[in-house]
């Protein structure tokens, strides 16, 4: 569902569009991407801003994820980078 009123980049003095962006976090070591998160983007610089319900997914999965890649360090796994999808 795409929210009615487009943000505006105070910025560049531009609306900003709806479309897939790709998240991004790093903390301590661990980095992760998350592809294909709709979210207003700016079309001069490509910053999102995300729905409220978006951030709390994000919140939510990033936990696990950090808390999972963190596991995955300290018992020293080969294993350094996993790609997961649902479908």
């Amino acid at each position: 569902m795409t929210p009615k009123l487009s943000p505006f980049c105070g910025q560049h003095n531009k609306n900003k569009e709806w479309r897939q962006t790709e998240f991004t976090y790093n903390e301590d070591g661990i980095s992760i991407r998350i592809p294909n998160v709709y979210a207003w983007v700016c079309p001069e610089d490509g910053e999102a801003s995300f729905t409220p319900e978006t951030a709390d997914e994000l919140i939510v999965a990033l936990r696990e994820f950090v808390d999972a890649a963190k596991c995955v360090r300290k018992r020293r796994s080969v294993l350094t980078e996993y790609v997961v999808a649902v479908e």
